[in-house]
C-alpha cells in the first residue's frame, strides 16, 4: 500500500439540520467534490463523526446513523471519495417516509426484507413499494458508541423488531468496524498490494437474543444484513462470480423485473450487471454456488473494489423476494442492486450496492449470531489490478466490461 500521511487520531465531533438558503448547492470551501476532504467537511457540518486512519488509509463513521461507514480513501485526503453519500437529504434535516437513503458503503440491516417473515411490511399489507418501511432501528436510530482507537471502533444498540407474522425479537447489537493495515488485507484476500493503493476495513456484526423466548423457524428468522453504497458511473462493472450450475433457481435476476438484456451478462461461472444508477434492478447468489468475494470495476477511474463475507454452505439464508414464499429460508447469501427510477419516476440515489448477508440460525436467550464484511478499494497499474482480479473474481479486467 502506499501512504502519504501519518496517523490521525479518531475525530469525535449528534446529526442536526443546518438548512442553506441554497438547498440544492452543496458548499465545502477548500475541498474538490469527489474527494475525501470535501465529504468530510460536509459531513462534519451535520453529524458527530469517528474517523479511522492508517497511514494514508481513511475512514469515516457515522453512529447516528447506526454506525454505518460513510465513505473512505486510499490516498489521503484529497484521494477519491468511495462511499455514496445523499448530500441533499442529509443537509434538508428532512425524513422520508419509506427510508432515509443517508448514503454509506457498509450499513447494518437485517433480514428478510419481503414474504411471509418479513420485517418491512405489516401484515395483510402488499408487496409493493407503497407499503415498504424500513424500520427505525435500521433507519433513523443512533448507535452507541463503545470504545474508538486509531483504527478500529465498537458500537452497540438495544432494540426488537417485530415481522410480518407479528412475533417480536428482542435483541443486543454489537457492531465493530476495522481499519486494516496491508498485510492484514493481503492476508484476508490472498493478494500482494504492492505499487498499489488501498484501504480495507471490515465490520464485524453480532445479534444476541436478549428476549424470553427462542428463535425457531416456526416464527421466522432474521439474518444479519450488510449493504454497501458506492458512486454509480457509465464506465462501472457489477461482478458476482459463482460455480456453474445446472439449477438456474440458485441465481435471482427478478426481483424487480426482468433485467434487459443489455444490462446483465450471464455465464457459467460470472454475472455482470451495469452499476450506472440508471436502471433499477436486483441479483443474487444462493450459497450452494456463490464465491465469498464479489466486486466492482470502474474502467474511467481503474479503481477496483472487492467484498468478502463470511459463507456458510449448508446455512439457512432468507428469501427477501417481495412475496408469499415457498420456501422462505433458501435465500441469498450475496447481492447486488442498481438503483434507478421508480414507476413514478422518483429516484432514492443514484448509487449501486453490493451486499452480504449472514445465515439465520434458531437462537435460545443468549446465544448470538455473527456476520463479518470486509470491503477493499484498490487504485493503480492495470496490470496489477487485473492480476488481483483475476485472482479474486475468477475474471480479468476486460470480462468486467459491457463494451
Amino acid at each position: 500500500m502506499k501512504y502519504l500521511s501519518p496517523i490521525l487520531l479518531p475525530l469525535l465531533f449528534a446529526c442536526q439540520s443546518k438548512k442553506s438558503s441554497s438547498p440544492n448547492k452543496i458548499i465545502v470551501p477548500d475541498s474538490i467534490p469527489g474527494t475525501f476532504d470535501f465529504d468530510r467537511s460536509f459531513i462534519k457540518k451535520y453529524c458527530k463523526v469517528v474517523e479511522l486512519s492508517e497511514k494514508n488509509a481513511r475512514l469515516l463513521i457515522v453512529p447516528d446513523y447506526q454506525a454505518r461507514v460513510m465513505t473512505s480513501t486510499a490516498n489521503g485526503g484529497e484521494g477519491n471519495s468511495y462511499g455514496w453519500i445523499n448530500y441533499q437529504l442529509i443537509e434538508s434535516g428532512r425524513l422520508k417516509a419509506h427510508i432515509n437513503p443517508f448514503g454509506g458503503e457498509d450499513r447494518f440491516w437485517f433480514g428478510p426484507e419481503g414474504g411471509q417473515y418479513a420485517f418491512y411490511f405489516k401484515k395483510g399489507d402488499p408487496f409493493d413499494f407503497e407499503h415498504w418501511q424500513t424500520p427505525p432501528l435500521i433507519d433513523t436510530e443512533p448507535f452507541e458508541i463503545v470504545n474508538v482507537d486509531s483504527t478500529q471502533a465498537t458500537f452497540k444498540k438495544t432494540s426488537s423488531v417485530t415481522n410480518y407474522q407479528g412475533f417480536t425479537f428482542q435483541f443486543d447489537i454489537q457492531r465493530k468496524i476495522k481499519l486494516l493495515d496491508q498485510s492484514a488485507t493481503e492476508l484476508e484476500f490472498g493478494i500482494s498490494l504492492e505499487n498499489l493503493l488501498a484501504v480495507a476495513f471490515q465490520s464485524d456484526n453480532m445479534i444476541t437474543n436478549k428476549g424470553t423466548e427462542s428463535w425457531s423457524k416456526k416464527n421466522g428468522l432474521l439474518s444479519i444484513w450488510i449493504l454497501g453504497m458506492f458512486n454509480p458511473s457509465d464506465q462501472t462493472v457489477i461482478a458476482l462470480p459463482h460455480e456453474k450450475s445446472n439449477d438456474k433457481n440458485k441465481i435471482t435476476d427478478n426481483y424487480f423485473g426482468t433485467i434487459p438484456p443489455d444490462r446483465i451478462v450471464k455465464s457459467d461461472h460470472l454475472l455482470l450487471v451495469k452499476g450506472d444508477g440508471k436502471y433499477r434492478g436486483k441479483v443474487g447468489i444462493q450459497p450452494l454456488i456463490a464465491s465469498p468475494i464479489i466486486g466492482s470495476y470502474n474502467e474511467r477511474k481503474h479503481i477496483l473494489t472487492l467484498v468478502k463475507f463470511d459463507l456458510d454452505r449448508k446455512g439457512l439464508y432468507v428469501n427477501s423476494k417481495w412475496e408469499l414464499q415457498k420456501e422462505p429460508f433458501t435465500g441469498d447469501v450475496a447481492n447486488a442492486y442498481n438503483d434507478g427510477p421508480q414507476a413514478d419516476g422518483s429516484q432514492l440515489g443514484p448509487f449501486y450496492e453490493l451486499e452480504s448477508s449472514s445465515p439465520a440460525k434458531e437462537l435460545k436467550q443468549g446465544e448470538s449470531l455473527r456476520h463479518r464484511h470486509t470491503t477493499l478499494h484498490l487504485e493503480g497499474d492495470e496490470i496489477e489490478l487485473n492480476r488481483i482480479a483475476e485472482k479474486t473474481l475468477g475474471a480479468s479486467l476486460r470480462q468486467l466490461t459491457f463494451n
